[in-house]
């Protein structure tokens, strides 16, 4: 399908768009997935706020340029998948991670986070990274810690007073007998 010059702009600018928002882009070769898969990935990917987008290697190239993901140009070759995370960094690794554990066919190509270029040996690691939630438990943990051994600390005293009290009183109790 030949497209015209305002079409070509209009991905491109679209392209840029979803580029400028995103945390992170994993690239995937899509290479002899079926119809029926792409819908499947697609339906998955709404349903985890990861945009997909299949553009030709050359608007992709033009449209990633100037952005923190121009790091990738060398590596879009051949039938190209961009996923766009938004939300979370880790959510469109996650996606294919496991979108390719059942379909041997799609093939990540890289990964380029914060303005990085990661391997496809990389996918397992950005995939694991906490989502925004994960990792809100895991700092209020983390400020918890300190606290609550405050407050231990602050009332020992107290309760070795209380105890110190308890074995005077039970020996008393028990001489008085």
């Amino acid at each position: 399908m030949v497209l015209k010059l305002e079409q070509k702009r209009a991905i491109v600018d679209e392209v840029a768009q979803s580029a400028s928002t995103a945390l992170s882009i994993v690239a995937a070769d899509y290479r002899g997935l079926t119809a029926a898969d792409m819908t499947q990935l697609r339906a998955s990917a709404r349903n985890v706020g990861v945009k997909l987008k299949i553009v030709r290697n050359t608007l992709a190239r033009k449209a990633l340029q100037g952005t923190s993901f121009e790091c990738m140009a060398d590596t879009l070759v051949g039938p190209t998948l961009l996923a766009f995370a938004s939300a979370e960094p880790g959510a469109n690794a996650r996606l294919l991670r496991d979108f390719a554990k059942t379909n041997e066919k799609l093939e990540v190509k890289s990964i380029s986070l914060g303005g990085k270029l990661l391997g496809k040996e990389q996918l397992d690691v950005v995939a694991n990274l906490p989502t925004k939630d994960e990792a809100i438990a895991r700092l209020l943990m983390v400020i918890q810690v300190p606290i609550a051994k405050l407050i231990r600390t602050m009332s020992e005293p107290q309760a070795k007073l209380v105890r110190t009290i308890a074995v005077v009183r039970d020996k008393k109790s028990a001489e008085g007998e």
